[in-house]
């Protein structure tokens, strides 16, 4: 299975919809892709909406680590939402969860983004 990316821009919010796999296959294309986004659009906050990411490995963790890095540099951060049952595990054992905001669902990290 491929990964399919919903990219959505919001003010300085970056929304990535990730369906699929996030492995090492899919991670190259999709660095660059989001380091430019970053860049062009003046992000400092991401959301990783994971509702329908079926498979996480190492590279998809350096993928987000490398984006929190990239955002730390501007205040920024990383929020990470909708996690499928089959990852979360990963994103806790990876300490993702500890570098990264953990919420229920997208539609609440816009809201409290909203009223910061």
């Amino acid at each position: 299975m491929s990964l399919n990316v919903g990219v959505y821009v919001k003010k300085d919010i970056l929304i990535l919809r990730l369906k699929g796999e996030l492995d090492d296959v899919s991670v190259s294309d999709l660095r660059t892709r989001i380091s430019n986004y970053i860049d062009s659009y003046k992000i400092n906050h991401l959301i990783l909406n994971l509702a329908e990411l079926s498979f996480l490995d190492s590279s998809g963790i350096g993928f987000i680590i490398g984006r929190y890095h990239q955002l730390r540099k501007k205040n920024g951060d990383i929020t990470i939402s909708n996690i499928h049952p089959k990852i979360e595990k990963i994103i806790y054992i990876s300490g993702l969860a500890k570098i990264c905001k953990i919420r229920e669902n997208e539609e609440s990290v816009l809201i409290s983004l909203s009223n910061a």
